[in-house]
């Protein structure tokens, strides 16, 4: 299992436009992938569950992936991230 602490620089946080960017890239993927946001986690495949978390500008959110394709999932997912503006 990978995990990886991410500061979110996105200026409106991760509403609705870029939290479907991080669920369509978390689908790619057949690892588990969670977000854990103030003691919250929930399943990153899922908008509903990922806009429950109210993510803004300036939060840490971790990031934990399980599978066999950790490392890929974890890498183009932090790419995601930093691209979105």
């Amino acid at each position: 299992m990978l995990k990886q602490k991410i500061l979110i620089n996105i200026k409106n946080g991760l509403h609705i436009r870029p939290a479907a960017k991080l669920v369509k890239e978390s689908k790619k993927f057949k690892s588990e992938i969670i977000i854990e946001h103030n003691n919250h986690i929930v399943n990153a495949k899922s908008l509903f569950k990922l806009q429950t978390l109210g993510i803004i500008q300036g939060d840490e959110i971790n990031i934990f992936i399980k599978g066999k394709d950790e490392k890929y999932a974890l890498k183009n997912l932090l790419n995601i991230i930093k691209k979105i503006k």
